[in-house]
């Protein structure tokens, strides 16, 4: 059974949302459990999502949502440790629905941020 790593302490930066309007589409929507809600990036070819863990952390799945017809092309998994650099870990290509999609390749399984 998986958890999920993000917790009150999780810091989280998006490039950016829909509008500025934080309230309807702002980054609380990532984590907050609700399927009518949602984070809305404002259009743009490069949006992203910045995770700040508390602590080091173990990635074994990655699990990541999309409205159907707003699907990224392509996905990028990076990480780093402290203030080092990003470094790509796994590119991923979700698919257009609004489908729990899950990815856990076994080049990245138990990798630790």
């Amino acid at each position: 059974m998986t958890h999920s790593l993000v917790c009150a302490e999780t810091v989280s930066r998006v490039s950016s949302v829909l509008n500025r309007n934080t309230r309807q589409f702002g980054k609380k929507h990532l984590f907050d459990q609700d399927e009518e809600t949602c984070w809305n990036s404002d259009q743009g070819p490069s949006q992203w999502v910045i995770l700040e863990f508390p602590q080091r952390i173990r990635v074994s799945q990655l699990q990541i949502q999309f409205q159907g017809g707003f699907s990224s092309r392509r996905g990028c998994l990076e990480g780093s440790q402290g203030s080092e650099a990003f470094n790509k870990i796994v590119d991923f290509y979700p698919e257009d629905n609004n489908s729990l999609q899950i990815s856990c390749p076994s080049l990245w399984v138990g990798l630790c941020l």
